[in-house]
């Protein structure tokens, strides 16, 4: 399924995507006010079931993508977890342990929203990447039954303002934060849909060029062991997030190029889907 949280003619709902349309969840699945929901709910089953011989509710070119979960409790994201991302930060070993760091949910916006552009800084980047929604809960997961807490995937552009996260010695939430100035979506392709036996490939293109082009084989950390790593010092709950890393930018400039008003964004990965973001400046 391609779960998806939206809103049509002022009314927020959720729902999952059949075709090009959506069918809503929401009104079938009542015990349930959120997506979020249903996933703490351990609900995916319930939710598959509405889907048998019903026709969707309205056309998926009509509604306005929002965030594919509400407020969940973690949004966990990943650093330098690409092998040739390493010369970036002039680091010649490979790590021992992931970088990591939180995101607060207004910072992320859904699919075909405004990134915005802060008046405080031009420095608008962006960072393509694969997220992991968490399904089942654990603490000290083993690394060979991580697979079977992911819910689902997703896409995230872990968009930074580059000149903020300078601000602390030891930390990047200054510039890792600021309202919509990333986004995530377009919605959650549920875990029995992706055969992770296989590299997932990750594009993304700025104004139509492709700008990153990796897969996830080249991972320092793969899904399994971030998994197995986070939840050995805290516990992962249904509907957290961990937003996997970014490959490299393609033909790096020693000029910094940063996103401008009218830029396209498209992050891509054939099973998941494409998360599209034009950039606006914040009024």
């Amino acid at each position: 399924m391609k779960l998806a949280s939206y809103r049509f003619r002022g009314r927020d709902s959720y729902g999952a995507v059949s075709g090009d349309g959506i069918v809503e969840l929401k009104s079938r699945m009542p015990k349930y006010p959120t997506l979020l929901d249903v996933l703490r709910g351990g609900a995916l089953a319930e939710a598959a079931a509405c889907m048998h011989n019903v026709r969707p509710d309205a056309p998926l070119a009509e509604v306005e993508l929002l965030p594919p979960l509400h407020a969940p409790e973690k949004i966990l994201c990943i650093g330098i977890n690409y092998a040739n991302r390493n010369k970036d930060y002039d680091i010649a070993e490979v790590p021992t342990y992931p970088s990591m760091f939180y995101r607060a949910p207004a910072s992320l916006v859904g699919s075909g929203q405004n990134l915005l552009i802060p008046v405080e800084s031009e420095q608008l980047d962006y960072e393509g990447e694969v997220a992991l929604v968490i399904g089942k809960g654990g603490r000290r997961i083993a690394r060979a039954n991580a697979h079977e807490h992911i819910a689902g995937f997703t896409l995230c552009n872990e968009g930074t303002i580059r000149d903020w996260i300078r601000h602390g010695k030891f930390n990047v939430t200054q510039g890792k934060n600021w309202d919509a100035t990333g986004s995530i979506g377009p919605w959650i392709v549920t875990a029995d849909e992706i055969d992770l036996a296989k590299p997932l490939h990750l594009t993304v293109s700025l104004n139509g060029a492709v700008t990153q082009d990796d897969t996830t084989s080249n991972m320092i950390f793969p899904f399994a062991e971030l998994i197995r790593y986070v939840s050995t010092f805290m516990t992962l709950k249904p509907g957290d997030i961990i937003s996997t890393g970014t490959p490299v930018k393609r033909n790096k400039s020693e000029t910094p190029v940063w996103l401008k008003s009218g830029d396209v964004l498209e992050i891509s990965v054939p099973e998941i889907g494409v998360l599209r973001n034009t950039v606006a400046a914040e009024r």
